[in-house]
């Protein structure tokens, strides 16, 4: 199964968020191998991380629940909350195997929330050569369609957001991304 989990930094903890830098990296490198992304999340400035990214294929729902609260970071506080769904990789790949690479063009996660009526599952833009991962997020169950999570490249966040149809959605988020794991 495969799940996203973007966890939300507290205000004022990035001084944690580096002290912990290492930890964090031994705790991802444990995952490495079920990783489909990762990367931060960065404020309006794009220079400050607000959160970060994984999607990782694990077993069932309560290794995916462990995975997201057992990081340090989120153990000591760094993290204000976590977004944990179920996920289905509609491109079939990891971001590493992305074509446009790991560092050219702006990177842009675009998290669209379903509305109180869900419609059904999203379907895969036209065109797909700015996408790094694209999927619905689901219920525990995998029934429910309760929204969409896209990593792309784009020049900015309203072409990002373009990405999404809003009248699908309740809400469309756009944060600033970038590849995450160890360089």
């Amino acid at each position: 199964m495969e799940f996203f989990c973007l966890h939300r930094d507290r205000p004022g903890s990035m001084a944690l968020r580096e002290k912990l830098g290492e930890e964090h990296w031994s705790y991802m490198d444990r995952y490495a191998a079920e990783l489909i992304a990762r990367g931060p999340t960065f404020a309006d400035d794009g220079e400050t991380p607000s959160g970060s990214v994984h999607i990782v294929e694990l077993p069932d729902p309560a290794a995916a629940r462990a995975f997201a609260h057992d990081e340090p970071n989120h153990q000591a506080g760094v993290y204000r909350d976590v977004l944990l769904r179920r996920w289905r990789n509609m491109l079939g790949r990891t971001m590493w195997d992305f074509p446009g690479g790991r560092t050219e063009g702006n990177r842009h996660l675009v998290l669209g929330l379903g509305p109180d009526r869900p419609t059904g599952l999203p379907t895969l833009p036209a065109d797909q050569d700015e996408l790094i991962a694209y999927g619905p997020l689901l219920s525990d169950d995998g029934t429910a369609w309760l929204g969409t999570a896209v990593l792309l490249r784009a020049p900015d966040p309203e072409t990002a957001r373009a990405v999404l149809s809003p009248d699908r959605y309740a809400d469309i988020e756009v944060h600033a991304w970038e590849f995450g794991g160890r360089r």
